[in-house]
């Protein structure tokens, strides 16, 4: 079964592009299954799409977990946690980024294991939602790496999912789709099925006990100054980053920039020093770490000592 996700943002077009995909599919004789995943976002807010293909009835429900391929549209969605977008990627996992930056840049930057293409960067433009047709761009991509897509099955999908927005939209789109499914001709095949997941031998997942506290206790004085630092908002984390600094490069200002919650200090050797009773393990600083010094432990592994 072929397991794809479109990571993108709203009104980017991630949602046309599993459509496109998966229409695409049928019409080469696929079951499928294509759909969006978003709630209460809004225009620029991270979502995802998503499209399984099999020759046969497909039983899986539910987000893609573990994907084959994942497309995305917007390269300042990776380091965002919200975004997910690296969410069960491994050696087998293609990944496909339009950026402007090369591959090779961003193997350095994530550490992957599997395969990292780009394709060439639409317009830059100020709002990032208004990236022109590159939902089309990513569905034509997808569809050239699968190998079993072709050009003319594409085609057909994209006249059959925006035929009702005239003849100068399919136009514009059937021209970003077709050059980003060419553009990729020489990869295509190199996303292969994936393997077959079974629910038997599931397991119940380790649930984090939370200890009921007294109102009087938990809820913070709002009425008084300077009460923020008595709440240990530490206590929320199920994930902690811990610093191997062997391989920290002091670059100091990186990682307690982007700490959203002030909760890194560099001390006078220029060494992160990270505050646990207020890291809430956003793990923001494990994404932006450019020697990727700093790693992610389960919390409950390393209150036990376990380093990773």
């Amino acid at each position: 079964m072929f397991r794809i996700r479109f990571h993108g943002r709203g009104g980017q077009g991630m949602k046309t592009a599993s459509r496109i995909l998966g229409t695409a599919f049928f019409l080469e004789g696929y079951e499928v299954q294509d759909a969006p995943r978003y709630g209460a976002e809004r225009r620029g807010a991270p979502i995802f799409a998503f499209v399984r293909a099999d020759r046969r009835p497909i039983q899986e429900r539910g987000i893609i977990r573990q994907a084959d391929l994942v497309v995305v549209a917007d390269d300042s969605l990776v380091p965002v946690p919200a975004a997910d977008v690296l969410a069960g990627c491994d050696a087998n996992t293609v990944l496909l980024i339009n950026s402007f930056q090369s591959a090779e840049v961003w193997r350095q930057r994530l550490n992957l294991q599997g395969p990292i293409l780009t394709l060439p960067a639409m317009e830059d433009v100020e709002d990032r939602a208004e990236l022109p047709y590159v939902g089309a761009a990513c569905a034509g991509a997808a569809a050239g790496l699968s190998g079993v897509i072709g050009q003319t099955s594409l085609e057909q999908a994209i006249a059959e999912e925006l035929g009702h927005l005239g003849a100068a939209v399919i136009a514009a789109n059937l021209e970003r789709a077709s050059n980003a499914f060419q553009s990729l001709s020489e990869q295509a095949g190199l996303v292969k099925p994936g393997r077959t997941f079974s629910a038997e031998g599931w397991q119940t997942p380790d649930w984090i006990e939370l200890p009921f506290e007294q109102a009087d206790v938990s809820a913070p004085a709002i009425h008084a100054g300077l009460t923020s630092e008595a709440i240990k908002t530490g206590a929320w984390r199920t994930m902690r980053p811990l610093v191997d600094y062997a391989r920290c490069n002091r670059c100091w200002w990186v990682c307690s920039t982007f700490c959203p919650d002030g909760a890194i200090r560099v001390d006078e050797e220029r060494y992160p020093q990270i505050d646990y009773d207020h890291c809430k393990g956003c793990l923001i600083c494990v994404a932006q770490c450019p020697p990727h010094a700093i790693s992610a432990v389960a919390e409950h592994l390393a209150a036990e000592g376990v380093e990773s």
